[in-house]
């Protein structure tokens, strides 16, 4: 089973947390045991799994990003001048891999999954891949 859901980011920069929409989306078709797999379908937006309580992880995180990968570096070539963009997806990474169990997505008291926007604001898609047991 897949599901491709779509999401409007806001800023250059950010993450929007999508943990419900994928818990909305495994209770209404029912999926109580397997793996599912999420997946950004850009290259200049990833996906992560990180602390969903306290909102400075997220202001910490970008930022520190944007120490590593500076959104203007003179020696970048890249015509699109996103070199950044598409450093900070393959750091991040594009796809997360979870398990579920119960109807539920198996993360941790703290935890939340995140698409993370690097070159917005745009329309972007995430794809949700469910991989049941039995």
């Amino acid at each position: 089973m897949i599901k491709t859901f779509q999401l409007r980011t806001e800023t250059h920069s950010e993450m929007v947390e999508i943990t419900a929409q994928i818990q909305k989306w495994l209770r209404d078709e029912n999926i109580t045991d397997g793996i599912v797999v999420i997946s950004s379908m850009h290259t200049t937006a990833g996906i992560t799994v990180n602390e969903n309580a306290d909102p400075d992880v997220k202001t910490d995180f970008l930022r520190r990003l944007a120490e590593v990968y500076p959104w203007d570096h003179h020696k970048d070539l890249h015509m699109e001048g996103n070199t950044a963009a598409h450093m900070k997806t393959s750091t991040v990474g594009h796809a997360q891999t979870l398990i579920v169990s119960e109807g539920r997505l198996v993360l941790g008291t703290w935890q939340g999954v995140y698409f993370c926007e690097f070159d917005g604001p745009r329309t972007r898609k995430y794809t949700v891949k469910v991989i049941q047991n039995g």
